[in-house]
């Protein structure tokens, strides 16, 4: 592996522990043994590349992904990593909450309420 995409993999690993911590392992193992490229591409670009820009902290980052995985749908899996990591960086459960409230009349009531299902279960099960 040449030396910038090594950089890049320990950047990204990194940054994706930071923010994901133990749901990040989960993600990574789960996707060894079927696609460990997508797990590569993952830390790489995703979290070497883009969560490790300037501009924005990882409290706005993890905002701007939970909501845009909301306004996807059909993302609860997803949802349920990230919300985990807007709590792990800062972001308190009423901020949370508060982003989906904000898509409410972009998106409507039913992603809005899936997403709410899910942060529901996370936030219990982080109690």
């Amino acid at each position: 592996m040449p030396e910038n995409e090594n950089n890049r993999l320990k950047r990204g690993q990194a940054k994706l522990q930071e923010v994901d911590a133990e749901a990040a392992t989960n993600v990574m193992l789960g996707l060894t043994d079927v696609a460990p490229d997508i797990a590569t591409y993952i830390e790489e670009f995703a979290f070497g590349d883009i969560y490790s820009r300037s501009g924005l902290d990882l409290k706005q980052r993890e905002m701007i992904t939970v909501t845009s995985l909301l306004t996807q749908g059909d993302t609860a899996a997803q949802l349920a990593v990230h919300i985990n990591g807007c709590l792990n960086v800062g972001l308190t459960k009423q901020e949370v909450v508060e982003s989906f409230i904000q898509c409410l009349p972009y998106v409507g009531f039913p992603k809005v309420l899936n997403a709410v299902a899910v942060a529901k279960r996370v936030f219990a099960s982080r109690k």
